[in-house]
């Protein structure tokens, strides 16, 4: 089975609501008849904000609360990817090679018949990270996952499928290449978009179709480097992560490639991932942080007027993150934010101290929010606080949020263990 858009033969879109068109190499993404680049994010809030900035895409990972979040982005003139979730494919026995499927089938199904007429649909992407195994016993797999394309090409011939990918892992594009009827590929891609330009070079030779980068970001907190003594993960400050995804844009994305269909960042809207700050964009109530104006700047070439709080970082007991902040229960300590600039008086400041989730392998951290530990801070001045030390042991975080009247807020943190002697 070969991937469909290295097929080198013509294709009749008349009529298509959206569409990729191959022409001499240099693939386009067409929507409602025009050239549509993706300019876009991962989430499903502060969409207004999104198109004001320059975007015109969100992608969503599921299909809950759907309906809703179609209807508001077709108000905010924005154009929706579409989550199908795939249960992994490594679960055969369990799922693949039961009813199981062929009950999701008929549910996924359902979906597509209900929504494929919504005018923010762009497209339906089959699956969020999978694995795609060479092994025959994954054959299972490749007919679920084969027929609910052909399911949705049949139902729903006007938005192409797409599939999602964790990095440019190898095998996973030969398989696709080789064993899918997928329409394109979509990358979620965080350090590696370092190599991507070199990577789709190479191996241009197994798969020169077009591709989304759905996710890109900062690096995520699963590189040993970012880790301190006892697993945790020190996290810039929200000034230093915008500096970082405007670097990253600029060198890495690979937006001259003719294969390239567009982009999407990750994540408009406030995500508890390892820390409720690490990829967030905003805070829960919709203030924005800096990251917001540098997507403004890339998406429409213009730098908004309005300027998020300057941190440079953030010193407890004197020492940064990296310095394996060890403290005893109970014990007072202080902490300060320092900031860039001069024009501070008008700035409000909300510290919070967090229990730390233990650390996983692999990047797995859970969604939940961290408990809130009250009561511990003695003294607030703004920039300065001093705070009594939680009494259990275990891995804790100490966080400021900076406010201006521009709408904006900055943040960092700073991780800390509770020892108790024996």
């Amino acid at each position: 089975m070969s991937f469909g858009c290295n097929k080198a033969q013509p294709v009749n879109n008349a009529g298509k609501t959206v569409y990729i068109k191959n022409e001499n190499g240099k693939y386009t993404l067409y929507r409602q008849g025009q050239p549509f680049l993706v300019k876009g994010a991962a989430g499903y809030t502060n969409l207004k904000r999104l198109k004001e900035a320059g975007g015109n895409t969100i992608r969503v990972w599921d299909t809950v609360n759907l309906a809703n979040i179609l209807d508001s982005a077709q108000a905010n003139n924005l154009a929706v990817i579409v989550g199908l979730p795939m249960p992994p494919s490594l679960r055969m026995d369990e799922f693949y090679n039961t009813p199981q499927a062929a009950v999701f089938t008929k549910e996924i199904t359902a979906v597509i018949n209900k929504y494929k007429n919504h005018p923010a649909l762009l497209c339906w992407c089959l699956g969020n990270e999978l694995t795609f195994p060479l092994r025959p016993r994954f054959n299972r797999f490749y007919t679920v996952f084969n027929n609910l394309i052909d399911i949705i090409h049949q139902n729903d011939p006007q938005h192409p499928v797409t599939t999602t990918v964790m990095t440019f892992q190898k095998q996973n594009i030969f398989n696709i290449r080789y064993r899918t009827n997928i329409d394109f590929i979509s990358f979620n891609i965080f350090g590696s978009i370092q190599t991507l330009k070199q990577d789709l070079q190479d191996f241009k030779w197994l798969w020169s179709g077009p591709f989304l980068i759905a996710e890109w970001s900062i690096e995520g907190p699963w590189v040993a480097a970012k880790q301190n003594a006892w697993g945790a993960y020190v996290e810039d400050a929200s000034t230093k992560k915008a500096e970082q995804y405007l670097a990253t844009y600029r060198n890495y994305m690979p937006v001259n490639d003719p294969r390239f269909l567009g982009s999407m960042v990750f994540y408009w809207g406030q995500k508890q991932e390892l820390t409720p700050t690490w990829f967030s964009f905003f805070d829960e109530h919709g203030t924005q942080t800096e990251a917001v104006d540098v997507m403004q700047y890339l998406w429409t070439g213009k730098k908004p007027p309005a300027k998020a709080p300057d941190v440079k970082y953030m010193l407890l007991n004197d020492k940064g993150g990296h310095d394996n902040i060890l403290l005893g229960p109970g014990a007072t300590s202080y902490a300060k934010v320092y900031m860039n600039g001069t024009d501070t008086a008008k700035l409000r400041y909300k510290w919070q101290l967090l229990a730390e989730d233990w650390f996983k392998p692999n990047g797995i951290f859970s969604e939940k929010p961290p408990k809130d530990i009250k009561g511990s801070f003695i003294e607030n001045t703004g920039r300065t606080v001093k705070f009594k030390t939680p009494v259990n042991e275990g891995p804790y975080r100490l966080y400021v949020y900076v406010y201006n009247n521009n709408g904006y807020f900055a943040t960092a943190n700073t991780p800390f263990y509770v020892l108790n002697n024996p």
